[in-house]
């Protein structure tokens, strides 16, 4: 049972391996109590657009989970982008309408 669990640490620590020459880092897979702490705060206004860009852009974080934080800013930006076109759009129609 000790074995098994030092094998599992030892799947899940980080290493790097040396392939054709160049070097590939292999990280540790997020478990899931981490998905699920992340996405909880990820559900929370403000606090989501803040923990996005410290995940996002931090040296020291997962590169999966930073890859999907700079994902989830990038949905954001075309969200607001979108946003803006729209309700500009219906403001113009509005202005031409009640002139």
């Amino acid at each position: 049972m000790a074995n098994k669990n030092q094998e599992n640490q030892e799947k899940d620590a980080v290493e790097t391996i040396s392939v054709d020459n160049s070097k590939k880092e292999i990280f540790e897979v997020l478990t899931f109590k981490d998905w699920l702490i992340t996405i909880l705060i990820s559900s929370i206004p403000v606090v989501n657009l803040i923990m996005f860009f410290i995940w996002a852009f931090s040296k020291e974080e997962n590169p999966n989970k930073a890859n999907w934080a700079k994902a989830n800013l990038a949905w954001m930006a075309i969200g607001i982008i979108l946003t803006i076109i729209f309700f500009s759009a219906i403001a113009s129609f509005i202005i031409v309408a009640l002139r």
